[in-house]
Order: C-alpha cells, then structure tokens, then sequence
C-alpha cells in the first residue's frame, strides 16, 4: 500500500531526530501535496502506531494546492515555517516545487520518474536532501492494457485519460509516456485515443468526447488530479458504461470496473546521513 510505504518511509527518514529528541520538543512535519490526500487520516494513524502522538511528539503542518500553478507557492509557504521535514504527495511535480526552495530541510517524497525527473542522482545513491519511493506508474501502462485486453478481448480501441500537464515542464518525459503506451497498445493489438485533462473542470468534456467515440474501454492515468475526482469519473464511467481500468484501488473502492497498481516497499529509504545509499521500489 502507498499509505504504509510512506509511513515506513517517514518514520525512517524520522529516526534520526526521534535519536537526539530533546525532552518535550515537538517536531513539524510538512505535508505538500496537489490534490486532497484521501488517506490523511489512516496516515495519522500510521504514525501513531509508530510511537508519534500528533500534538504531543509531532506537528503535522498540511498544504493541499489543487492545481499545478500553486505548488510553488505552497512549497515556499511550507519551509518558510521551518518544519524538521517535508512530506512530497503526489507526484513528481510536487517534489520538485519543494526541491526548488530548500536544499536543507529533508524531504520525502512518493513519486515515479524521480531520476529522469530531476529529483535525485540515482536509486541506489540519492545524495542531497531528497528520498522516498519510486512508483514506476508509466511501466505499469503496458500491464494495464494487457489486463483490459484479457478482460475484454473485442476491444479494438481504449480511450486514455491523462494530464500532459503533470509532465510538461519535462518534453522528454512526456514523449517517453506517450511513446511507451502506443508500443504497449500495438502489442496487444489496439489503438488508443489519447484525451487530455488538466484539471477536474475537464473532466466532463472529455467525457463527452468518449460517449461521441464509443471506445471499448477506457484507461484512467495516474494522476493525482484524477484520484481527487475519482467519485466523478468513476460516476460518467457507469453512465455510459464503458469498462474502465485505473491506476489506484481508491477508484474501484468507490464503483471502479478494475484496477492495476503498486504497493510500495520501502528498504533504507532514509539513514542518518541524507545521502547515504538508498532503496526506493514499488512493486506491483
């Protein structure tokens, strides 16, 4: 589960300060991320079941930007409050605003692409004041497909839904997710019809544009806008009743027809020294 890897993930990257604890100081955790964190609450648990009592060991100190414009804003707002760390929710664009403004304060992150993103040097030796988990989202496109092909072998064309928006500051990275999901759907015999959304406004139209096509299948990305608005989508989904694959299971927890994800499992993420070597999986 996301929830449990980055739990184990923050408590690890926490140790170092839970060892040199002053009596009565209570540590800030920052929590930045682009839409509404739907396990907020069983994070908090988490952490408690780990021996940090929100308001009695710990300050969690959380910023929710909705829109890839507000990040760096945020991002500033966060550090600008001196939290011991910084939690990066949703993705590699979110990180990347914290990256922007503290190279001091320890940051980890859930995201995919971190390497090609910028975000660390590598898996194994991330240096600097960053590290987390790898979600290797844009591999799993292929599996996906697979997955609805076997499901419904008719199918000869899958509409996807995805946000070029959360790779545009990166060309290459978009060119790649693009080039990967048509050698993944040639090589299980269908075409794709890509739809763009970047944002939860968008979200209807593009709906539209399916019941207008009629595909025999729909691919949800996963993006964290698309999460935040999983009761919506899920809802047109049924309407129209077309089959739909998604990337989480909080989708099929709310009506979904399938799902295909990762469960995260953290090893070393974080040691005393932040740039120590590192171990940062998702497995599916």
């Amino acid at each position: 589960m996301r929830l449990i890897g980055l739990v184990l993930a923050l408590s690890l990257a926490l140790a170092p300060l839970a060892a040199a604890q002053q009596k009565g100081k209570v540590y800030r955790i920052g929590l930045l991320s682009i839409a509404t964190v739907t396990y907020i609450d069983a994070f908090r648990q988490g952490l408690r079941d780990l021996g940090y009592v929100e308001g009695r060991t710990i300050v969690i100190e959380y910023r929710e930007a909705q829109s890839y414009e507000r990040l760096p804003e945020l991002a500033k707002e966060l550090v600008g409050l001196k939290p011991d760390i910084i939690v990066s929710a949703g993705g590699s664009l979110v990180a990347r605003a914290v990256k922007a403004v503290t190279s001091t304060i320890p940051v980890v992150f859930l995201a995919s692409d971190v390497v090609a993103g910028g975000l660390v040097a590598s898996l194994s030796r991330p240096d600097g004041n960053l590290t987390g988990l790898e979600i290797f989202t844009t591999q799993l496109d292929a599996k996906r497909l697979e997955i609805l092909k076997e499901a419904l072998p008719t199918i000869t064309k899958v509409a996807v839904l995805w946000n070029p928006g959360s790779a545009a500051h990166n060309p290459s990275n978009l060119a790649d997710q693009r080039r990967g999901m048509e050698a993944a759907a040639q090589a299980v015999g269908v075409r794709l019809g890509m739809l763009e959304a970047r944002d939860r406004r968008e979200i209807d139209t593009v709906f539209r544009t399916i019941q207008r096509e009629d595909p025999g299948a729909l691919l949800v990305g996963s993006d964290a806008i698309f999460t935040s608005g999983r009761q919506r989508i899920v809802e047109l989904a049924t309407q129209l009743r077309i089959p739909s694959m998604y990337g989480w299971r909080e989708f099929v927890e709310v009506g979904g027809f399938m799902s295909y994800g990762t469960s995260c499992v953290p090893a070393r993420v974080l040691r005393s020294d932040p740039g120590g070597e590192g171990d940062e999986r998702a497995h599916p």
